[in-house]
């Protein structure tokens, strides 16, 4: 059985997408805030603020912690049901591509 280091390492879907955001921050943020509002109008936005205040780490040292809507993006992924984590990676890349952006190059334009 693979040990894996973090939440996201057991699924190339999600790690796809975790590198993409992780190399282009500044780029896909609008995208970010478009899968944080479906995700609010599902679960409702007090909801996911009230998750997100008893979690974020304002002065955390991880890449993420430095962009309140890339920290809360992440966050959600990782807490998600798996299945769902699932869909929500496959529409994020699906969007990049409708948008005719190739996530593949994108997250091996650093390997």
């Amino acid at each position: 059985m693979a040990v894996h280091k973090r939440w996201y390492d057991h699924d190339p879907l999600l790690l796809e997408v975790i590198e993409v955001l992780r190399n282009y921050q500044d780029e896909l943020r609008e995208q970010a805030l478009v899968f944080i509002e479906k995700i609010e109008s599902q679960v409702s936005k007090d909801a996911l603020d009230s998750f997100y205040a008893s979690i974020s780490f304002p002065n955390g040292t991880r890449w993420y912690d430095k962009d309140p809507v890339l920290s809360k993006t992440v966050e959600i992924l990782r807490i998600i049901p798996p299945d769902i984590q699932k869909k929500a990676a496959q529409n994020f890349l699906e969007s990049l591509k409708r948008q005719g952006i190739d996530p593949t190059i994108i997250s091996q334009a650093d390997s």
